[in-house]
Parts: structure tokens; C-alpha cells; sequence
């Protein structure tokens, strides 16, 4: 198959790429390159150094499925411009499923975020659920499932809601709840516990890969929304399982402005035959063994928001 991935050289996205280029897929990049570009040249991949609100420029020759990642990520970043993440993460967004329905793409997997529920009571928050954001990050993210579901008789689509995502990439994020509490201990020994008492879903980056994959390999599953979180836990407890692997004090401050606390249930994703295989503890394991490795170091790249300050991006 020949898969186009936006986003293709950020943090999920360097690994679908090395994992769809091992299973021998063409794979076509296009990424601004904004947060780096860790991909290795290989055989049967191209990278395309492209911002996608210029979607006109996108090669869609003979390309079979499109995984969308591209987008300004996570509250405090998508504040710093908010203009710019409605540019990007919905006109952009829609312009490129006009694109690949025009081209022949015989499906789009879309990635959104579980976010979008907002702060939630149910124990178990499934998809039909109403969607009530709180940040602009989240809204954006709504608005886009909205635009894009719109095409549903004209391609297949996929929606995927990821819970909060962690563990080991070549590009890798260290602003992710489980990975910032990672180096906070492995640097500091101290973790800093902003509240606590919020509940967050969780997906170990090897997980969410295996995710999309899943539905590459099974394009004709029912279009539509699908969570992918398993370990609903308090941001305390996240904080205590780092710290039983890698020794370290945990610090509470009650001066909280994050107030999203919600809960997923997978089970839609699950009974398509789904399996998950990872959990934070493999995370917490692997990454403190890659940083002693010297396999990833702590820089501005690895924070969204230091990033997009020193770009200084329009």
C-alpha cells in the first residue's frame, strides 16, 4: 500500500512511519519539520518538507490511505497562536479531505484527541457521549471531526481519540503527563504534582501505532469514532508509579488551572479486534533505559511550547 501521513516526523508519527516502512508500505511524509525530523532515508520513503495549509502542493498520486497526525498540539501551544491552530488543525484539515477525495484516497484516519469530552463524571465516557470542550486546543479538534465526518458517504473515515500518549520515540515529547514526570525524575529525583486528583486515560505510543495500523489493515470497519484509552488514572497515581521505578519524592501543588479529569472506554475499539499490548509501566521502564542509553536528550524540541516560541510561527 502506498500511505500518506501528515505529521509524519512528529513524536507518533516517526514511529508509524519506521513501523509501516518495516511491514513494506510506501510511505509519503509531509511535515513543516517545525519540531524536527528524526526519520532515517529509506527505500520506499519520501519526505515531503510542506506546511499543510498549502494542501495544493500534496502529491495524492496513487496513494491508498492517509493518516492525518498534522496539527498545532496539546492547550498551552495552540494558545500561544490560537489563529494559527484554526488555520491548521481545521481549515487545513478540511482542505485536505476535499484533496483526497478529488484524488481517489480510498480512506482518511483522522487523529483527534480524547480531549474533546472535557471534564466528564461517568466512569465510563464512550463515544456517543456529548463532546464538550474546554480549551480552544479541544475545540479545534471538535470542529475538525465535524467537518470531516460531513464526507463520510465520499470516503472512508476514521476518527481516533487517543488518550494521552506515552513511552519512547526518535522525536520525543517530554510535555506528555507519564513522560514529563519520566525526566522529572530522572533529572530532579523530585516530581511536581500540580493537583492530583484529575483522571486521565492513557495509550503507550506502541499501542496507538498498532491503533492506526489497525485500521489500515481493515479499512472496511464501520466509519466513524473510536477511543483508544485503557488506564484511567489520577495524575497522583501516574506520579506514584514513576516513582516506584525510578526512585524519586513526589511534590504536591494545589494551585491547579488544568482542570480536565475524564475517563475513556475503548470497548468499541476493542470488539473490532483490537489488542492492546502495552501499559505505562513499559513506558516508565523504557524510557528511563533509553535516556541512560543516551538514545533521547532533553531539548527545546522535545516541548511543543519552547518550540513554537523560538520559531516565532505565522
Amino acid at each position: 500500500m502506498h500511505i500518506l501521513i501528515t505529521g509524519g516526523c512528529g513524536y507518533t508519527g516517526t514511529v508509524l512511519t519506521n513501523k509501516l516502512l518495516s511491514f513494506g508500505h510506501r510511505v509519503t511524509v509531509v511535515d513543516t519539520q517545525w519540531f524536527g525530523n528524526h526519520l532515517q532515508s529509506k527505500p520506499k520513503l519520501k519526505i515531503i518538507k510542506l506546511d499543510i495549509r498549502n494542501s495544493d502542493q500534496i502529491p495524492f498520486d496513487n496513494v491508498d490511505a492517509l493518516v492525518h497526525l498534522a496539527n498545532i498540539a496539546n492547550d498551552p501551544g495552540v494558545e500561544l497562536n490560537p489563529l494559527l491552530s484554526w488555520e491548521i488543525n481545521v481549515l487545513a484539515t478540511h482542505q485536505l479531505i476535499e484533496n483526497a477525495i478529488k484524488n481517489n484516497v480510498k480512506q482518511f484516519i483522522y487523529a483527534s484527541s480524547g480531549s474533546v469530552y472535557g471534564i466528564k463524571k461517568e466512569k465510563e465516557v464512550t463515544e456517543d457521549l456529548p463532546l464538550v470542550p474546554i480549551s480552544t486546543y479541544n475545540k479545534t479538534k471538535m470542529i475538525a471531526e465535524k467537518v470531516l465526518s460531513s464526507y463520510k458517504n465520499l470516503i472512508k473515515f476514521h476518527c481516533i481519540r487517543p488518550a494521552t500518549v506515552c513511552g519512547y520515540s526518535p522525536k520525543m515529547r517530554l510535555d506528555l503527563s507519564v513522560n514529563l514526570f519520566i525526566i522529572q525524575a530522572l533529572k530532579n529525583k523530585e516530581l511536581t504534582v500540580f493537583g492530583g486528583n484529575q483522571i486521565r486515560p492513557n495509550i503507550h505510543i506502541q499501542d496507538l501505532v498498532d491503533v492506526y495500523i489497525h485500521f489500515i489493515k481493515n479499512p472496511n470497519l464501520p466509519n466513524g469514532f473510536y477511543n483508544a484509552g485503557f488506564e484511567n488514572l489520577k495524575i497522583i497515581d501516574i506520579a506514584k508509579k514513576v516513582s516506584e521505578i525510578i526512585p524519586s519524592k513526589i511534590k504536591i501543588q494545589q494551585n491547579n488551572s488544568d482542570l480536565r479529569s475524564y475517563r475513556q472506554n475503548s470497548d468499541k475499539l476493542i470488539l473490532t479486534g483490537f489488542k492492546k499490548n502495552f501499559s505505562i509501566s513499559n513506558a516508565i521502564v523504557d524510557l528511563k533505559k533509553k535516556y541512560e542509553e543516551k538514545k533521547f536528550f532533553e531539548t527545546d524540541e522535545c516541548y511543543i511550547v519552547r518550540s513554537i516560541k523560538k520559531l516565532n510561527i505565522k
